[in-house]
């Protein structure tokens, strides 16, 4: 027997089993089986780590976070170790230690009052971004069913996403001057340009198969907007105004560089303050839970987002039950304050009324 054909015959008495009552068939001595090639294993039977788009899990995905947060703060003290200047890697005026950074976090919140600075800071996020959502959402759905409005408006909107942002601060300053209305105003106008255009976008992608079986059943063009893009489009939409917040969130570090009166400076005048005066583990302190805030901010409206659209997460959808029950009892009230018009004498039910048989009379 040839090698090759003593190499096949192992390999098949390996790979089938030999049903019941059958002779097993013998394998030469001198035959060397070769040995399952990794790539030849099955993707189940692959170390779970690394296979190609396995998912690992929430606790595999919690031990890689910690274990990358892990890496990050030992590369921070280790360039930031000893007492003495000449010791250290990094000086201590570029980049202080774990332990100096944590340490005046008590002075950071009760000397440069952190609490009430972060919430003055969100308060402005909301309004600012607040109003790009109330004026860009609506803008964004005409550009989104007509045409000629997108384009109408494409000098805009181009104009507001590719500015920079740093460009807007001095314009907003000589136009609203230094107030809280500054603020408000440079979130609005650096937010609502990507409100439309990610607006507009979620509308286009709405397919076209929906709106033809919407004309179809004899629907008009306003209820087809109110009823079949709008509906489709709104998970879209309220996934990029969430991403969005948290650039908005980003954003109001530049508004904050001018402080007026006795207003609360919020985030980004604490770094300001403490890269002039110092400390200068509070800059580093605010770098560290401006992302803690945003990711809890972003992590709420992830929820909203869940429960307002059940069908598109597979959650519970607690809010879209409770807006449903708010919109039948508005319905309820509506009936109850808005009587129904009654007919004129001489309609037809009156006449039916009166006399019943001439419901049955052909004219």
């Amino acid at each position: 027997m040839e090698p090759s054909q003593r190499a096949k015959t192992a390999i098949d008495a390996v790979a089938k089993p030999s049903p019941p009552g059958a002779a097993t068939p013998e394998v030469p001595a001198d035959t060397v089986v070769p040995k399952t090639r990794k790539d030849d294993v099955p993707p189940a039977r692959q170390r779970r780590w690394f296979a190609l788009r396995q998912p690992v899990g929430i606790l595999g995905q919690i031990i890689a976070g910690m274990a990358c947060l892990g890496l990050v703060f030992s590369l921070w003290w280790a360039a930031t170790r000893g007492e003495m200047p000449e010791d250290r890697l990094v000086p201590y005026t570029a980049l202080p230690s774990p332990v100096e950074t944590f340490d005046s976090f008590h002075s950071l919140w009760f000397e440069r009052a952190l609490a009430r600075n972060t919430l003055a800071s969100l308060r402005r996020v909301a309004l600012g971004f607040g109003l790009a959502a109330v004026v860009g959402v609506p803008v964004g759905i005409l550009c989104g069913c007509f045409t000629w409005a997108a384009a109408f408006l494409a000098p805009l909107t181009i104009f507001g996403r590719n500015i920079p942002v740093a460009a807007l601060v001095p314009l907003t300053f000589a136009l609203f001057g230094i107030a809280e209305q500054q603020k408000v105003m440079f979130l609005f106008i650096a937010c609502v340009a990507f409100v439309v255009i990610d607006t507009a976008t979620a509308i286009a992608d709405v397919s076209s198969r929906y709106i033809d079986t919407a004309y179809t059943l004899g629907a008009s063009r306003w209820q087809i907007i109110r009823k079949v893009l709008i509906p489709l489009a709104l998970p879209s939409v309220f996934n990029s105004l969430r991403l969005l917040f948290g650039l908005a969130f980003g954003y109001i570090m530049l508004a904050e560089l001018v402080k007026f009166g006795s207003e609360s400076g919020g985030l980004g005048d604490i770094i300001i303050t403490s890269q002039r005066r110092g400390p200068r583990e509070h800059i580093i302190l605010v770098l560290l839970i401006i992302p803690i805030v945003a990711l809890l901010v972003d992590r709420l409206l992830y929820w909203i987002q869940r429960q307002l659209f059940p069908h598109q997460y597979g959650s519970a959808g607690y809010l879209s039950i409770a807006l449903g029950g708010l919109g039948r009892m508005v319905e309820a009230l509506k009936s109850l304050i808005i009587r129904p018009t009654p007919l004129p004498t001489g309609s037809l039910r009156s006449k039916t009324a009166t006399n019943p048989g001439a419901a049955g009379k052909s004219p």
